[in-house]
Formats: structure tokens, C-alpha cells, sequence
């Protein structure tokens, strides 16, 4: 039955147009994949957990645990938008019906897309260069032309992967997250196995323990890269079978896992190497860009270590798959309200696929990762890090256009008030304090590996990406002055919000 202050949830709106994608190919089991595959975890945990020891020691776990609570925050708000209006636009489409077009094209568009292609081009190179070492080509992976060409080659793959159908996609998914989970597992086992491992204390996990809010805020910060990602998965919700319902736990319940598998690995990592500043300890700087390479010879043995650069490279080229579907749905939803140009609402009429925004998706990234190559291999690093600065820009937004999408539904129930209003409110709060936090410590020279005329290079690439959306958003105004109309007429407003 419709909710009486239904109505009173947002403006009345068109049906929502049908943009072509195959219905229920997907289950839970396989929405759950997708999310942890674009997430990629092994490679995230590579190459985040040595920064994070690095700045609070043996309470990385805690700064795991800690900046895993903003996701879950935002991970309510997202399945409760879900449930109200499940599109394949997700942030798009549910922050343009709360806070108007404005804000939905450039936060829950621009934003989206721009981390999406920076994050891709920092997963084809490192799929590329592991890619190389497996395979035994290691002179290879230490020249830059080859690992672009190797890259470009991976980004052509997988987009060839995305263009045939989300069941291929997802059926490939579940061997590639499969090695991964199964590599960290093993690396987990044989860690706390080894002579002289340490005894896992509670006291890791200790949130008060930090050494100040700096370090704190820092470490993370950090940690809110490595669970990015996992709100791809929503973008499947019109492939989803009950896609309302079940992207919305899928993308809680993958939050957990993620949770589980870095604070397994983080606890038998600091069990086997110690922080230590010296040799395979996790607090030696030489070690900090991928902890797993370091240990996993010693922990493993040189042949199960092949295993081990091998899951890296999976988890790089599954997230790049993953990224890619995530990316050519969010567009291809943006085309079908309006928001873009129609070329990107082309489906597939066989696969039922987007066929030219698979393709952009595939290019754009591409043509990034060769640009930010030509002017500068530091540039790509610092591209990176400026990621999490729009993460906190997009997530934030989103938990807060569920705040005010629901806000007059927050005294019908508790369950509203708690999940549709005061977690949410958390979450959002949490990711714009990380956000300011954030754009703070960028602004300094020394923050990453450039800077020009006393102003950090990350600093520069993150708000010039917003700013660029600026520019952009001002140039699809006047081309697509219909969708701008501030009644939000355009956007899907289902006829039952689902309890």
C-alpha cells in the first residue's frame, strides 16, 4: 500500500523510461560480487595498509574498524534511496529528486564519473605491471610505454567483458573475486602460523588509543579509499532481480565482507612483521606502497608469492571490469533523463548492454591514463590520492539527499528516524568533515608528489576536477535546458515507496 505522507516524500514525476537493460539476470549472490570486485580488495589493502601503519602504528586495525563507520552510515542511506527509486543512476538520480538538477549533475554525475576515471587509470597501470611480473616479463613492467600499451590492451578487455552482458560480467567476476578472497585467506593462515608471529591483541582495535586527532584523521582517511566502491553494485539494480530490495543489502552486506577480509589480513600482517622501521616491518617506508609484495615471500615462499602478485593483479582487473559497468550505466541513466546526450541511452539490442557508454567509459580512461602520463608519471600518483577527496564529496551528498528526499517521513517510525534520518545524517556529516579535512591537508605543497607555486598538486587535481564540473555542468545547461527546470519532473518517482 502507498505510504500516506508519500506525496509528501518529493514532487510527483514522469514514469521512469525504460533505458532497454536486461531485467533480473542478477542475484544477490552475484550483486554481492560486483560490489566487492570493483572495490577491489586485494589491491586496496596492498597498497593502503603500510600508509596507515606507517601514521598509527599497530592501531592500523583500529583506523580500519573506524573509517569503516562512515561507509556503513552512507551504505543505509544508499539502500534506503534504493528502495524509493531504484535507477541505475543511483546518486544521480536521487540527489537531483532531493536537492535539484544542479546539484545531481555535477555531485551525483560529474563527481561519480570523474573518481571513476581517475581510480581506472591507477587500475590498468597496476593490473598492467603485475600483469607483466606474472607472466615473467619484469624488464617490461619497469618501462613506462609498456605498462601504458599493457593498459590500454587491459581497458580494451574488460570493456569488451562489460559490452557482451552483466551475466558474463558477473560470471567472471566470481572466479576473479574468488582468487583474491582465497590468496588473503592463505596469506592470513600462513602468517599467523609462522615462527615468531605475535599474539593479535584487542588493544589494536582500541579507538582511544590514537596518538592525536591528526594522525587519526589521517589514517582515516586513508581507510575510506579502500572501501570504495561498492555502491557499483547499485548501479545493476534495474538487472537486479527485486532490485529495489536486494541491491540494498547486497550493498550493506558487502561492507561487512570488506570489513572482515582487511581486518583479517591487517591483524596477520602486524602479527608476522611487527610496525617496525627496518626489513619486512610494516612501519618501514620502503614497504609502504605494497605491504603484500614485501611480505608475501617470506610469509608464503617464492612460489605461492607468484599466487600472491597474481591476486593483485586480478583484483586490479576485476575492479577495473566492475568500474567500467558502473560507469556506462550511470551515464546511460543520465542520457535517458536528459542529461546528457542521447548517444550514451544506446543499448544493445542483443546484449542489452550500453554500447556507446561502455566504449566512452573504456576511451576516456584511456586517453587519461596517456595524458596524465605524457606530463608526468608523479602526476598519476597525485591523481590517486586526490580520489578520496571526491568520494567524501559524492558520499556525503548522497547520505544527505536522503535526509531531505525522506525528511517528512522521519516521525511515521523509528526505523525511518533511524535509518532514513539520524544514520544517514552521521554518515553525511562524517564524509564532509573528511572532505574539508581532506581539501586542508591537499593544500599543502609537500601533500603527494607535486606542487606548484606553494599549492599541493593534489590539492590542484581534486578541485580542478570540481571546478572542471563546473565549467561542464554550465555547458550542459544550455544544451540540455529541459532537464534544468528546477521542478525535478524529468526524475523517477515510483508510485510505492517499499517498507
Amino acid at each position: 500500500m502507498p505510504h500516506p505522507n508519500d506525496a509528501d516524500a518529493g514532487p510527483a514525476s514522469a514514469p521512469a523510461p525504460d533505458k532497454g537493460l536486461r531485467r533480473g539476470t542478477v542475484g544477490l549472490l552475484a550483486s554481492v560480487t560486483l560490489g566487492l570486485s570493483c572495490v577491489a580488495p586485494a589491491y586496496s589493502i596492498a597498497v593502503t595498509l603500510g600508509f596507515v601503519t606507517l601514521t598509527v602504528g599497530d592501531l592500523a586495525p583500529a583506523a580500519l574498524l573506524l573509517g569503516f563507520v562512515p561507509i556503513l552510515l552512507t551504505a543505509f542511506a544508499f539502500r534506503e534511496l534504493n528502495r524509493a527509486m531504484p535507477d541505475c543512476g543511483t546518486t544521480f538520480v536521487w540527489t537531483t529528486r532531493a536537492f535539484g538538477p544542479f546539484a545531481g549533475w555535477l555531485t551525483g554525475g560529474w563527481v561519480v564519473q570523474a573518481a571513476t576515471f581517475l581510480a581506472m587509470t591507477a587500475l590498468s597501470q597496476v593490473g598492467a605491471t603485475y600483469l607483466l611480473r606474472v607472466l615473467g616479463l619484469g624488464s617490461l613492467a619497469d618501462s613506462p610505454l609498456a605498462v601504458t600499451a599493457t593498459a590500454v590492451g587491459l581497458l580494451a578487455a574488460v570493456a569488451a567483458v562489460a559490452y557482451r552482458g552483466l551475466d558474463l560480467s558477473a560470471a567472471v567476476q566470481y572466479v576473479l573475486l574468488g582468487l583474491q578472497l582465497a590468496a588473503l585467506l592463505g596469506f592470513g593462515i600462513a602468517a599467523f602460523a609462522r615462527d615468531g608471529a605475535a599474539v593479535p591483541s584487542l588493544a589494536w582495535l582500541d579507538p582511544l588509543a590514537f596518538p592525536g586527532f591528526g594522525p587519526f584523521a589521517e589514517a582515516v582517511m586513508l581507510c575510506l579509499f579502500i572501501y570504495w566502491g561498492w555502491d557499483a553494485l547499485i548501479t545493476a539494480n534495474e538487472e537486479t532481480r527485486d532490485g529495489e530490495r536486494v541491491a540494498g543489502q547486497a550493498a550493506v552486506l558487502s561492507t561487512l565482507v570488506l570489513l572482515g577480509a582487511y581486518l583479517f589480513t591487517a591483524f596477520a600482517a602486524i602479527s608476522f612483521a611487527g610496525t617496525g622501521t627496518t626489513g619486512t616491518g610494516l612501519g618501514n617506508p620502503d614497504n609502504a606502497s605494497d605491504v603484500l609484495a614485501t611480505l608475501a615471500p617470506p610469509v608464503l615462499g617464492p612460489a605461492l608469492a607468484k599466487a600472491m602478485e597474481l591476486a593483485v593483479c586480478v583484483s586490479a582487473v576485476s575492479a577495473l571490469l566492475t568500474s567500467v559497468v558502473g560507469s556506462s550505466r550511470g551515464t546511460l541513466s543520465m542520457a535517458a533523463h536528459g542529461a546528457l546526450p542521447p548517444a550514451f541511452a544506446r543499448v544493445h539490442p542483443r546484449h542489452h548492454t550500453p554500447t556507446f557508454a561502455t566504449l566512452f567509459a573504456a576511451g576516456a580512461t584511456a586517453g587519461l591514463l596517456v595524458l596524465l602520463r605524457l606530463v608526468s608519471t608523479d602526476f598519476l600518483g597525485d591523481a590517486i590520492l586526490c580520489v578520496g577527496l571526491l568520494i567524501a564529496c559524492y558520499y556525503g551528498t548522497t547520505a544527505l539527499a536522503c535526509v531531505w528526499y525522506f525528511r517528512d517521513r522521519l516521525r511515521d517510525s523509528t526505523r525511518d528516524l533511524l535509518f532514513r534520518g539520524t544514520l544517514p545524517l552521521l554518515g553525511g556529516l562524517m564524509m564532509l568533515a573528511a572532505f574539508a579535512r581532506s581539501a586542508y591537508d591537499m593544500y599543502d605543497p609537500d601533500y603527494g608528489s607535486t606542487s606548484f607555486h606553494g599549492i599541493g598538486g593534489v590539492f590542484l587535481l581534486g578541485v580542478g576536477s570540481l571546478a572542471a564540473g563546473a565549467l561542464a555542468l554550465a555547458a550542459a545547461r544550455a544544451r540540455s535546458p529541459r532537464f534544468f527546470r528546477d521542478d525535478r519532473t524529468t526524475m523517477t518517482e515510483p508510485a510505492l515507496l517499499k517498507d
